[in-house]
């Protein structure tokens, strides 16, 4: 697995002494109203029937926390039939999140992304947001997603920590959360009632002022503008970085371009900590230069700007691609061989592009880029 991801999951590891301390072994759920990608709002009397009800703290932009959620579903279709609720919680707030965090994310974790998440993955059980007041997270003090909470028939809690021993599948060897719902629902002891967790951490509210300082060093980063010949953009197209590259063709007198341009630029803050980069190519003309660099000081566009060289705008789209067929718009996806794995001519879906630049990208672990492959 990627060194970054490591280096994350080890920080995003429970700590000797966390900033919000974990509810202690036999403390009472906090109560809680919530709401849910259902549209419904959710309180903790709703599930007073069930002898078990799990507590699951996940997310959405957290790689761990996406390969579990269909060992979540499972969960809760498992045990449904005895009557244990399974519920899940996003405990992030998204103004915590820097750009950078959702390097292997299609979205962030606000409630209207949750849906999105929901509806893409055809999730079932309860997913709820805590992220504006984090009240349920701060009672029960969940150190990463996933962080599993189990309380017995009288709401006490009774386990903590991981839903298994791993989150590669098939290095799974201890069920942790299911042996302590078995337990539970047998009226004895749970064997292990503690472990640790391995995750992304906790994005606590507190943690704003440092999105907002990543932010301004984003924004002071250089602009600069190239000129571009027939022989840049062949070179180009044959993608000679070793990165997974996207390529923007854009233009000052296009408005769907000057539209989605900032969703290009996030695209690219998002993706940039891996192996991934963004070539903007402008074609207006050579003497619209100034009116280009403009536009993309405005959009704090630090990633490589490229402006055709000459009037001849046609013979330099066909230095790119022959079969261009010039409208802008026009965005291309090249893997590192030089083969193009998403084209698109027109008004972008970037929820699409982010799933395909996610389901190539270069990864130690293939189990992260099947997730966004499979539905």
């Amino acid at each position: 697995m990627r060194q970054a991801l490591l280096i994350l999951a080890f920080v995003c590891s429970i700590s000797a002494e966390p900033a919000h301390p974990i509810a202690p072994l036999g403390s009472p759920a906090p109560d809680f109203s919530l709401p849910g990608v259902d549209g419904k709002v959710h309180q903790l009397s709703d599930y007073s029937a069930s002898p078990v009800l799990v507590i699951v703290f996940t997310c959405n932009h957290c790689p761990i926390a996406s390969i579990y959620e269909s060992r979540i579903q499972k969960l809760a279709d498992d045990y449904q039939p005895k009557g244990v609720a399974v519920v899940a919680i996003q405990p992030n707030n998204p103004d915590a999140i820097r750009v950078d965090e959702l390097d292997s994310a299609d979205t962030s974790d606000s409630l209207d992304e949750m849906k999105i998440r929901v509806q893409y993955k055809h999730l079932r059980y309860p997913y709820l947001y805590d992220g504006e007041t984090q009240s349920i997270a701060r009672a029960l003090g969940p150190q990463a997603t996933p962080h599993i909470f189990i309380f017995d028939k009288e709401r006490k809690l009774r386990y903590q920590g991981r839903i298994d021993n791993s989150y590669r599948q098939e290095l799974v060897k201890t069920e942790d959360a299911r042996n302590a719902i078995e337990a539970l629902l047998a009226g004895k002891p749970v064997p292990v009632p503690q472990t640790g967790v391995f995750g992304c951490s906790t994005k606590w509210k507190e943690k704003e002022a440092s999105r907002i300082a990543d932010q301004k060093k984003i924004e002071a980063e250089p602009v600069r503008l190239e000129m571009a010949s027939p022989e840049d953009l062949k070179k180009l197209r044959a993608n000679p970085t070793g990165k997974l590259l996207l390529v923007s063709f854009w233009a000052t007198w296009c408005g769907p371009c000057v539209h989605e341009f900032p969703e290009v630029e996030t695209t690219y803050r998002m993706y940039r900590v891996r192996d991934f980069d963004l070539v903007t190519v402008s074609t207006n003309m050579p003497d619209e230069k100034e009116g280009v660099l403009k536009m993309l000081e405005k959009q704090h566009a630090s990633s490589r700007n490229l402006l055709f060289e000459s009037d001849d705008t046609y013979a330099l789209q066909a230095a790119f691609d022959p079969k261009w067929q010039s409208a802008v718009p026009y965005t291309v996806l090249i893997a590192p061989n030089g083969k193009v794995v998403y084209e698109r001519q027109g008004d972008m879906d970037f929820l699409e592009l982010r799933r395909t630049i996610l389901a190539n990208m270069p990864a130690g672990y293939a189990g992260f880029q099947k997730y966004w492959t499979q539905q």
